[in-house]
Protein backbone atom coordinates (compact mmCIF):
# COMPACT_ATOMS: atom_id res chain seq x y z
CA UNK A 1 0.00 0.00 0.00
CA UNK A 2 1.60 3.32 -1.14
CA UNK A 3 2.11 5.88 1.74
CA UNK A 4 -0.18 9.23 2.21
CA UNK A 5 1.96 11.97 1.01
CA UNK A 6 3.18 14.49 4.12
CA UNK A 7 1.71 17.87 3.30
CA UNK A 8 4.29 20.22 2.57
CA UNK A 9 3.74 24.29 3.16
CA UNK A 10 5.38 26.73 0.54
CA UNK A 11 8.32 27.80 0.27
CA UNK A 12 7.69 31.20 1.46
CA UNK A 13 5.94 29.76 4.90
CA UNK A 14 7.08 30.85 7.97
CA UNK A 15 5.84 30.19 11.41
CA UNK A 16 7.00 32.95 13.12
CA UNK A 17 4.33 35.34 13.04
CA UNK A 18 5.02 39.55 12.43
CA UNK A 19 2.73 40.57 14.74
CA UNK A 20 4.23 38.87 17.34
CA UNK A 21 7.59 39.48 16.45
CA UNK A 22 7.14 43.18 16.08
CA UNK A 23 5.08 43.73 18.63
CA UNK A 24 8.13 42.13 21.05
CA UNK A 25 10.53 44.56 19.23
CA UNK A 26 8.36 47.58 19.64
CA UNK A 27 7.88 46.50 23.84
CA UNK A 28 11.74 46.06 24.24
CA UNK A 29 12.49 49.14 22.22
CA UNK A 30 9.85 51.29 24.81
CA UNK A 31 11.91 50.04 28.03
CA UNK A 32 15.52 50.34 25.77
CA UNK A 33 14.78 53.73 25.51
CA UNK A 34 13.81 54.20 29.11
CA UNK A 35 16.90 52.56 30.24
CA UNK A 36 18.84 55.00 28.15
CA UNK A 37 17.03 57.88 30.29
CA UNK A 38 17.68 56.37 33.43
CA UNK A 39 21.21 56.07 33.04
CA UNK A 40 21.66 59.95 31.99
CA UNK A 41 19.63 61.16 34.56
CA UNK A 42 21.68 58.86 37.42
CA UNK A 43 25.12 60.15 35.93
CA UNK A 44 24.34 63.58 35.95
CA UNK A 45 22.95 63.56 39.43
CA UNK A 46 25.64 61.77 40.56
CA UNK A 47 28.27 64.32 38.89
CA UNK A 48 26.35 67.36 39.67
CA UNK A 49 25.16 67.44 43.22
CA UNK A 50 26.83 65.32 46.41
CA UNK A 51 25.32 62.24 47.48
CA UNK A 52 26.77 62.59 51.33
CA UNK A 53 23.32 63.02 52.92
CA UNK A 54 21.02 60.41 50.74
CA UNK A 55 23.99 58.06 51.19
CA UNK A 56 23.82 58.26 55.24
CA UNK A 57 19.68 57.92 55.04
CA UNK A 58 19.58 55.39 52.94
CA UNK A 59 23.16 53.50 52.55
CA UNK A 60 22.60 53.55 48.65
CA UNK A 61 23.18 56.54 46.66
CA UNK A 62 19.65 56.62 44.84
CA UNK A 63 21.33 57.97 41.48
CA UNK A 64 23.88 54.64 41.55
CA UNK A 65 20.74 52.78 41.94
CA UNK A 66 19.28 54.21 39.01
CA UNK A 67 22.41 53.87 36.82
CA UNK A 68 22.28 50.33 37.82
CA UNK A 69 18.79 49.66 36.83
CA UNK A 70 18.69 51.64 33.95
CA UNK A 71 21.82 49.50 32.58
CA UNK A 72 20.33 46.20 34.09
CA UNK A 73 17.10 46.99 32.20
CA UNK A 74 19.81 48.02 28.56
CA UNK A 75 21.02 44.84 28.58
CA UNK A 76 18.05 42.70 29.22
CA UNK A 77 15.53 44.98 26.81
CA UNK A 78 18.71 45.04 24.20
CA UNK A 79 18.49 40.52 24.35
CA UNK A 80 14.92 41.23 23.83
CA UNK A 81 15.30 43.59 20.96
CA UNK A 82 17.93 42.48 19.11
CA UNK A 83 16.42 38.46 19.84
CA UNK A 84 13.13 39.26 18.47
CA UNK A 85 14.45 40.85 14.92
CA UNK A 86 17.33 38.62 14.52
CA UNK A 87 14.82 35.25 15.76
CA UNK A 88 17.91 34.33 18.05
CA UNK A 89 16.16 31.94 20.32
CA UNK A 90 19.72 32.20 22.89
CA UNK A 91 19.04 35.92 23.72
CA UNK A 92 15.09 35.44 23.49
CA UNK A 93 15.48 33.08 26.30
CA UNK A 94 17.81 35.04 28.32
CA UNK A 95 15.26 37.88 28.04
CA UNK A 96 12.65 35.88 29.13
CA UNK A 97 14.71 34.43 32.24
CA UNK A 98 16.13 37.41 33.62
CA UNK A 99 12.09 38.83 33.66
CA UNK A 100 10.97 35.82 35.10
CA UNK A 101 13.64 35.75 37.74
CA UNK A 102 12.79 40.02 38.55
CA UNK A 103 9.27 39.10 38.30
CA UNK A 104 10.39 36.39 41.20
CA UNK A 105 12.22 38.67 43.38
CA UNK A 106 9.79 41.25 43.60
CA UNK A 107 6.78 39.27 44.64
CA UNK A 108 8.87 37.37 47.42
CA UNK A 109 9.97 41.26 48.33
CA UNK A 110 6.46 41.77 48.56
CA UNK A 111 5.22 38.75 50.42
CA UNK A 112 8.55 39.03 53.08
CA UNK A 113 7.36 42.76 53.10
CA UNK A 114 3.81 41.37 54.70
CA UNK A 115 4.81 38.39 56.71
CA UNK A 116 8.00 40.29 58.52
CA UNK A 117 5.75 43.73 57.96
CA UNK A 118 7.13 44.41 61.84
CA UNK A 119 11.12 44.41 60.97
CA UNK A 120 10.07 46.84 57.38
CA UNK A 121 8.23 49.00 59.78
CA UNK A 122 11.71 49.35 62.46
CA UNK A 123 13.50 49.88 58.60
CA UNK A 124 11.29 52.60 57.58
CA UNK A 125 11.43 54.16 61.24
CA UNK A 126 15.59 53.60 60.94
CA UNK A 127 15.09 55.48 57.29
CA UNK A 128 13.18 58.47 58.60
CA UNK A 129 15.56 58.81 61.18
CA UNK A 130 18.66 59.26 59.31
CA UNK A 131 16.82 61.93 57.58
CA UNK A 132 15.72 64.35 60.40
CA UNK A 133 19.70 63.96 61.20
CA UNK A 134 20.63 64.52 57.93
CA UNK A 135 17.83 67.63 57.17
CA UNK A 136 20.11 70.04 56.76
CA UNK A 137 22.70 68.44 54.86
CA UNK A 138 20.75 67.91 51.53
CA UNK A 139 18.55 70.63 49.78
CA UNK A 140 17.01 67.76 47.85
CA UNK A 141 16.22 65.57 51.28
CA UNK A 142 15.23 68.61 53.21
CA UNK A 143 12.23 69.47 50.44
CA UNK A 144 11.44 65.63 50.23
CA UNK A 145 10.61 65.38 54.12
CA UNK A 146 9.06 69.09 54.12
CA UNK A 147 6.53 67.62 51.28
CA UNK A 148 5.86 64.42 53.48
CA UNK A 149 5.25 66.26 56.62
CA UNK A 150 2.88 68.86 54.73
CA UNK A 151 1.00 65.50 52.58
CA UNK A 152 0.47 63.33 55.61
CA UNK A 153 0.13 66.46 57.97
CA UNK A 154 3.20 64.76 60.63
CA UNK A 155 5.86 65.85 62.56
CA UNK A 156 9.06 63.22 62.97
CA UNK A 157 8.99 59.81 63.13
CA UNK A 158 6.96 59.58 66.28
CA UNK A 159 6.52 62.69 67.40
CA UNK A 160 7.40 66.39 66.82
CA UNK A 161 10.10 65.82 69.35
CA UNK A 162 12.03 63.48 67.25
CA UNK A 163 13.55 66.59 65.86
CA UNK A 164 16.05 66.84 68.89
CA UNK A 165 18.05 64.09 67.06
CA UNK A 166 19.11 66.90 64.51
CA UNK A 167 22.10 69.14 65.03
CA UNK A 168 20.42 72.48 64.73
CA UNK A 169 16.69 71.64 66.89
CA UNK A 170 18.60 69.44 69.51
CA UNK A 171 17.43 71.21 72.35
CA UNK A 172 20.42 70.38 74.87
CA UNK A 173 21.43 73.76 76.40
CA UNK A 174 25.06 74.16 75.37
CA UNK A 175 23.42 74.18 71.54
CA UNK A 176 24.06 77.66 70.05
CA UNK A 177 21.48 76.89 66.67
CA UNK A 178 19.47 79.96 66.80
CA UNK A 179 16.92 76.93 65.67
CA UNK A 180 17.47 75.35 69.23
CA UNK A 181 14.58 73.03 70.45
CA UNK A 182 12.46 74.31 67.39
CA UNK A 183 10.92 72.08 64.57
CA UNK A 184 10.21 72.75 60.89
CA UNK A 185 8.00 75.13 59.17
CA UNK A 186 6.46 72.08 57.42
CA UNK A 187 5.21 70.85 61.18
CA UNK A 188 3.19 73.78 61.25
CA UNK A 189 -0.50 74.14 61.27
CA UNK A 190 -1.18 76.76 58.63
CA UNK A 191 -4.32 78.71 58.95
CA UNK A 192 -6.93 78.86 55.40
CA UNK A 193 -6.71 82.52 55.56
CA UNK A 194 -3.00 83.02 56.05
CA UNK A 195 -1.51 85.25 53.08
CA UNK A 196 2.12 84.89 54.18
CA UNK A 197 3.80 81.96 55.32
CA UNK A 198 5.85 81.75 58.65
CA UNK A 199 8.65 79.90 58.61
CA UNK A 200 9.42 80.16 61.50
CA UNK A 201 6.30 79.01 63.45
CA UNK A 202 8.11 75.81 64.83
CA UNK A 203 10.68 78.13 67.26
CA UNK A 204 10.34 76.70 70.48
CA UNK A 205 7.92 73.88 69.99
CA UNK A 206 9.52 70.82 71.85
CA UNK A 207 9.63 73.12 74.97
CA UNK A 208 5.71 72.60 74.95
CA UNK A 209 4.28 69.66 75.89
CA UNK A 210 1.50 67.71 73.44
CA UNK A 211 -1.41 69.98 74.15
CA UNK A 212 0.48 73.05 73.71
CA UNK A 213 2.58 72.09 70.85
CA UNK A 214 -0.48 70.72 69.02
CA UNK A 215 -2.20 74.34 68.70
CA UNK A 216 0.95 75.43 66.78
CA UNK A 217 2.20 72.12 64.67
CA UNK A 218 1.32 69.03 64.11
CA UNK A 219 2.45 66.35 67.24
CA UNK A 220 1.70 63.23 65.19
CA UNK A 221 4.73 61.20 63.97
CA UNK A 222 5.14 60.44 60.07
CA UNK A 223 5.35 56.78 60.75
CA UNK A 224 1.96 55.94 61.90
CA UNK A 225 0.38 58.39 59.11
CA UNK A 226 2.34 56.58 56.68
CA UNK A 227 1.32 52.90 58.15
CA UNK A 228 -2.81 54.27 58.10
CA UNK A 229 -2.08 55.74 54.21
CA UNK A 230 -0.84 52.14 53.28
CA UNK A 231 -3.96 50.15 54.90
CA UNK A 232 -5.99 52.89 53.41
CA UNK A 233 -4.91 52.64 49.94
CA UNK A 234 -4.43 49.22 49.45
CA UNK A 235 -6.23 48.80 45.96
CA UNK A 236 -3.94 51.84 44.97
CA UNK A 237 -0.90 50.26 45.31
CA UNK A 238 -1.91 46.89 44.41
CA UNK A 239 -2.67 48.52 41.04
CA UNK A 240 0.94 50.19 41.30
CA UNK A 241 2.17 46.48 42.01
CA UNK A 242 -0.03 44.66 38.81
CA UNK A 243 0.98 47.95 36.58
CA UNK A 244 4.53 46.75 37.11
CA UNK A 245 4.15 43.28 36.83
CA UNK A 246 1.82 43.19 33.81
CA UNK A 247 4.39 44.32 31.50
CA UNK A 248 7.30 42.00 32.44
CA UNK A 249 4.13 39.06 32.49
CA UNK A 250 3.73 40.49 28.93
CA UNK A 251 7.42 40.07 27.93
CA UNK A 252 8.05 36.74 29.19
CA UNK A 253 4.54 35.61 26.78
CA UNK A 254 5.40 37.25 23.92
CA UNK A 255 8.78 35.58 24.35
CA UNK A 256 7.54 31.97 24.94
CA UNK A 257 5.41 32.22 21.92
CA UNK A 258 8.47 33.57 19.81
CA UNK A 259 10.87 30.91 20.86
CA UNK A 260 8.10 28.32 20.35
CA UNK A 261 7.25 29.83 16.66
CA UNK A 262 10.78 30.30 15.81
CA UNK A 263 11.38 25.97 16.64
CA UNK A 264 9.15 24.96 14.65
CA UNK A 265 10.00 27.19 11.69
CA UNK A 266 13.46 25.52 12.19
CA UNK A 267 11.76 22.08 12.15
CA UNK A 268 9.76 22.97 9.10
CA UNK A 269 12.83 23.94 7.65
CA UNK A 270 15.19 20.74 8.73
CA UNK A 271 11.92 18.62 7.48
CA UNK A 272 11.99 20.24 3.78
CA UNK A 273 15.32 19.87 3.30
CA UNK A 274 15.03 16.08 4.39
CA UNK A 275 12.45 15.30 1.88
CA UNK A 276 12.82 17.67 -0.41
CA UNK A 277 13.82 15.13 -2.82
CA UNK A 278 11.46 12.40 -1.54
CA UNK A 279 7.61 13.59 -1.45
CA UNK A 280 6.87 9.82 -0.16
CA UNK A 281 8.99 9.88 2.42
Amino acid sequence: MARRPVPKYGEDFSFVSPVVKYMLFIFNMLFWMMSMVMISIGVYARVMKHAEAAMACLAVDPAVMLMVIGVLMFLITFCGCIGSVRENICLLQTFSICLTIIFLLQLAAGVLGFVFSDKARGKVSEIINNAIIHYRDDLDLQNLIDYGQQEFSCCGGISYKDWSQNMYFNCTPDNPSRERCSVPYSCCLHPEDEAVINTMCGQGMQDLDYLKAGVFVNTNGCIDKLVNWIHGNLFLLGGIALGLAIPQLVGILLSQILINQIKDQIELQRYNLQHRSDPWS
